[in-house]
């Protein structure tokens, strides 16, 4: 262990002898108003020039209502693959699976669309309708839907307006757009909300056992 030795003088000999000027708290702000708070033992000093941001402040948030199950959701309008305006409600009075998915052509969300195709027929027996939907123009579906012979309506929501306003949440650190499948009944009540990104299949599974418990 150091030892550290120090001349026979007293502490205050070894200060400055001359007295400071006298300072106003206008000099020290940081002095000028002391909080009580501590934090791991430290004493934290602020003053009235410190702003703090407040929820009126420039900072931009990402934050959107989020549909939940026993909740009407909110209507739209959009462009179907074939140009033509749809409305959500359109399909009040049957219960109708309203499925978003990241975009058109990728392996995953092919492969979603042709399991909606293959049971569309059971779809259809439980009086539902489907309706997918994605951020790629009424083209981009138009051309989806031919090459995978899909049966059901494929929305546009250009600019991901409409998934905002339902809170469909985003994936992979909010790169991706996210798979969420809802399921309304006939007075258009949100019955079933199902995520899975990784498995889209897992989506009609879930979705046709709720339909045929209606």
């Amino acid at each position: 262990m150091v030892s550290i030795s120090l001349p026979n003088h007293s502490l205050p000999s070894l200060l400055p002898t001359h007295k400071p000027k006298n300072l106003s708290s206008q000099n020290l702000p940081i002095l000028a108003k002391s909080s009580r708070s501590q934090f791991y033992g430290l004493k934290f000093s602020h003053s009235s020039s410190l702003s703090i941001p407040s929820s009126s402040s420039s900072v931009k948030t990402t934050i959107f209502a989020k549909v939940n199950k026993g909740q009407v959701p909110p209507s739209f309008t959009l462009k179907d693959q074939d140009g033509k305006t749809v409305s959500l409600s359109k399909f009040k009075g049957k219960p109708v699976v309203v499925y978003f998915y990241p975009a058109d052509e990728s392996p995953s969300c092919t492969k979603q669309a042709c399991a909606f195709r293959d049971s569309y027929e059971k779809f259809k027996k439980a009086g539902a309708e489907v309706v997918g939907i994605s951020g790629d123009d009424p083209s981009s579906h138009k051309t989806f839907a031919k090459n995978n012979r899909l049966p059901f309506t494929l929305l546009s929501d250009e600019g991901n307006k409409i998934r905002k306003e339902w809170g469909v949440p985003a994936d992979l650190f909010g790169t991706l757009p996210g798979r969420q499948t809802y399921v309304l009944d006939k007075k258009g009540v949100v019955q079933l909300i199902y995520n899975n990104q990784f498995q889209p299949e897992k989506h009609i599974d879930e979705t046709l056992k709720l339909l045929q418990s209606l």
